[in-house]
Parts: C-alpha cells; sequence; structure tokens
C-alpha cells in the first residue's frame, strides 16, 4: 500500500474515534441530567409495610414439671393414632426394670413399659396396640421431631432445655443423678475424688451435662447409650458412671460389683415426652396419668412400682405430685 494513503487512513480512524468518544460523553450527560418518567399507572407504587411489632420476650421457664391440665379430647395428633391403628412409642429396650427384654418371654417389660400399655388402651382400647422403637438417650428429642415416633416413655428427665424442642407431661416418676462405681473403688460419689478419673455418661444426658459444667478433675467419656457405660465400666474401661440412680440401681441389681455411692446430687422428674404442637396428645397422656396414680396402693402406679422397682428403690410410698398450667 502507498505511505501516503496509509497515513490518510490513518489520520481519518483516529478522527472517527474521536468523534464517538465525543458523542458518548454527550449522551451520557443527557441521560444523567433527564428528568424522571412519571410512574406508569398500571403499577402504582405499593404501600410502605407496616412496622413489625417486636416480639415479646419467651417466658421464662421457672417451673418447668407444670404441664398443661388433662383433657380426653381428641385433637389432630390423636385422631393420627387412631387412623394408624398403633400408638409409636421411643423406648428403651436394655435398661433393666425400666425397659428391657424379658429372655424368659422375648417380651418388653419394665416400669415404662407398663406406662405405655397403659396410653395405648386408653387411646386404642388395646394395650398391645402398640409398635416399641428403640431410640438411644441421645436421639429421644430428634426421633420426635421427625416424626419417627408419637411419644417417647424412656426415663427421660424433664428441663427447661427440653422443652424448648418437646412437649412434656406431668411427672410420674422421681429421680437424681448420682455415680455408679466398683464396689473396690475409692470413689466417693459427685466430688474431687472424681479427679483424674474417666467418668461416663451417655450423650444427651443430664449426667452429661452435669460433668461437663462440674466435672470434678475428671475426663468425659461418652456413649450413645447409658447401658454401654455399665459395659465400659465392666471391662475397666471407664473408672465411674453418672446416671439417674433409678437407672443405676437396676444395673447395681444386674452386677454386684458396682455400686452406688454418695448420695444424689440432683432432683428430676421423669416425664413422657411428646411434639411440641401435639397439644391434645399431652391433654391426653396427663388424663391418663391422673387414672394412673388413682387408687393408693391398688393404683396401677404402685402395681408397676412393687413389680419392677421396689426391691431396688425400695421406700417410694406414692408417685409424684402433679403440677398444672394454664395455656
Amino acid at each position: 500500500m502507498d505511505p501516503t494513503a496509509h497515513r490518510r487512513r490513518s489520520r481519518r480512524t483516529a478522527s472517527a474515534l474521536t468523534t464517538a468518544a465525543a458523542l458518548a460523553v454527550v449522551l451520557t450527560t443527557a441521560l444523567l441530567h433527564r428528568a424522571p418518567a412519571p410512574a406508569e399507572a398500571a403499577y402504582p407504587a405499593a404501600p410502605a409495610a407496616p412496622a413489625t411489632p417486636t416480639p415479646a420476650a419467651p417466658e421464662q421457664c421457672t417451673d418447668p414439671e407444670a404441664s398443661l391440665r388433662p383433657d380426653g379430647l381428641d385433637g389432630a395428633a390423636i385422631a393420627r393414632i387412631k387412623q394408624a391403628g398403633k400408638l409409636v412409642a421411643g423406648v428403651d429396650q436394655s435398661s433393666f426394670r425400666w425397659g428391657y427384654r424379658n429372655p424368659a418371654n422375648n417380651q418388653l417389660e419394665g416400669f415404662d413399659i407398663a406406662l405405655v400399655k397403659a396410653i395405648a388402651k386408653d387411646i386404642l382400647g388395646n394395650e398391645n396396640a402398640v409398635i416399641y422403637r428403640a431410640v438411644p438417650t441421645s436421639q429421644r428429642i430428634p426421633a420426635l421431631q421427625e416424626g419417627r415416633v408419637d411419644l417417647v416413655v424412656r426415663t427421660m428427665t424433664i428441663n427447661c432445655a427440653r422443652l424448648a424442642d418437646v412437649a412434656f407431661s406431668t411427672a410420674y416418676f422421681e429421680a437424681g443423678q448420682q455415680v455408679l462405681a466398683p464396689v473396690n473403688s475409692t470413689i466417693t460419689g459427685f466430688d474431687d475424688s472424681l479427679r483424674g478419673r474417666r467418668v461416663c455418661a451417655a450423650s444427651g444426658s443430664i449426667a452429661e451435662a452435669a460433668l461437663t459444667r462440674e466435672p470434678h478433675g475428671s475426663h468425659l467419656v461418652t456413649v450413645p447409650n447409658q447401658l454401654d457405660c455399665l459395659v465400659r465400666l465392666q471391662l475397666g474401661e471407664v473408672d465411674g458412671v453418672v446416671t439417674d440412680n433409678a437407672l443405676a440401681a437396676g444395673q447395681a441389681a444386674q452386677d454386684p460389683k458396682v455400686r452406688l455411692v454418695g448420695k444424689p446430687f440432683t432432683r428430676e422428674f421423669y416425664g413422657v415426652a411428646m411434639p411440641k404442637n401435639a397439644t391434645d396428645l399431652v391433654r391426653r397422656v396427663n388424663k391418663v396419668l391422673e387414672n394412673y396414680r388413682a387408687g393408693g396402693d391398688n393404683s396401677e402406679w404402685m402395681k408397676a412400682y412393687v413389680q419392677y422397682l421396689r426391691d431396688d428403690l425400695p421406700g417410694i410410698t406414692a408417685p409424684p405430685a402433679p403440677k398444672y398450667r394454664d395455656g
């Protein structure tokens, strides 16, 4: 190409670019200073949303054992159980005296199982209309939240923390945390004699919370089920166990090489756990418990106590009195 022609073409290209840039600046300036277009009538501006009221502070939990007043009326939860024709109960199958499989007849028995049967009989007219599902200690609340069971009857302590996730019946038994140790152990209770010792507790239990809060220099070992602690104690893998004395008494009855030491360092109440929104079921279970306690020494509660618990937990003369709340 002729050098002179090449230079002329380059000058034309540069001039065109300069003109385009100038035009872009003009257009941009015009757009920036253009008056806003009026709003279209078809889409009027939405009215301002009303201010969201500040939620009231949650009611402070001061009396966790107070439950809803008893009622025999059916609601959504009861209707669902009746439609299924079975009560699905989360229980233990390895806690001697409470929920265990009797090797003589391969049937589930125990104090908790007797209560499940009473509930099933009231709702379905048949104490055997029950599907029992073994639920580890750490799975009691998830089993309810996920709808795997209708209720849990498994030596479950009522407390404020758990009430954030589930609902409870009135109390059906009183217990306390205590230390289980070998008969030749120098452990004396829930005190500094635990220092340097390996102490077992079930995951998600009151015992785990107590040892986390106040370890007394011990080393916490957690397991899924409380009975696993007894096995580890028997194998020498841990030096002691912290658990409900009601459960530990049954374990000591099974194994004469272990014993309860010290005194209970808590006061706790077992309740039937249910989903938080199953208020009709809570009221119905409380009605069952009213009838279960009635009759003094001839009550169904006392008959179950004599059959399953009195040998290991003597001296109990009555069930805990129910507490109720409105709402």
